[in-house]
């Protein structure tokens, strides 16, 4: 049974309240770990991580670590919403397909995915 998914982060607070705006839900606990209980069930965690590197995407040399994938109805008015809460596009190049992918304010990559 998978517990929770962990981000390393530089800033656990300030990353919960950036997901807590894209998915909803209540950020709990201060410090070295909060945790976002989502409405729909599964819960994110984030851990302080001294000397903090973001991942980088894409790039042949190194890795991106992993990706979260978020299922939207609307692709446009959800990059809206991210872009607003702090995301930054990573690749804008191609709008007609079915997903885009942005960085989190602390740098790991994520995906908006047209359901």
């Amino acid at each position: 049974e998978l517990g929770v998914v962990v981000l390393d982060c530089p800033d656990p607070r300030a990353l919960a309240g950036f997901y807590a705006g894209v998915l909803g839900g209540t950020v709990e606990g201060e410090g070295d770990w909060v945790d976002l209980k989502t409405p729909a069930g599964p819960s994110l965690a984030f851990q302080a991580a001294p000397g903090f590197v973001p991942p980088k995407w894409p790039a042949a040399d190194a890795s991106q670590q992993f990706h979260l994938d978020l299922t939207v109805q609307d692709l446009d008015a959800a990059e809206k919403e991210v872009l607003a809460l702090g995301a930054k596009p990573l690749d804008t190049e191609d709008r007609s397909r079915t997903f885009r992918v942005y960085a989190d304010p602390a740098g790991h990559p994520f995906c908006l995915c047209a359901c």
